[in-house]
């Protein structure tokens, strides 16, 4: 693979997520009926997935990063040589965050949604 010059500043991106995720300071849900987490942060939707077994060392993880106002994106496999290591400190820190936690719907659709839509 050929180098890529934003390498470390990825590194640097990914270890700040781990660390504001074992602070607290990042909340990472786990959506119902789908194999990803998701959080978000700094204007900013994060995506780790898919969800399988931390022992599961044969399927790639990934964390997919997208402003929500504009149609940029990263993102950023387990399999790389050179980040693959960050990515799965981040999935076991996010493993760690949520869980406890209850599965969300995010994508619910509410009556209150409806009302807005229709109006």
């Amino acid at each position: 693979m050929a180098s890529d010059p934003n390498t470390e500043r990825l590194r640097s991106l990914i270890a700040k997520i781990t660390y504001l995720t074992t602070k607290g300071e990042i909340q990472w849900e786990r959506q119902a009926d789908s194999a990803h987490r998701y959080a978000r942060w700094n204007n900013n939707l994060l995506i780790l997935g898919p969800d399988v077994s931390t022992t599961d060392h044969t399927t790639a993880r990934y964390l997919f990063i997208t402003p929500f106002d504009s149609p940029d994106c990263i993102e950023i496999s387990s399999d790389r040589a050179d980040l693959g290591a960050g990515v799965l400190a981040l999935v076991g820190a996010v493993e760690s965050a949520t869980i406890q936690k209850p599965q969300s719907d995010p994508f619910r659709i509410s009556p209150e949604l409806i009302d807005r839509l229709t109006q």
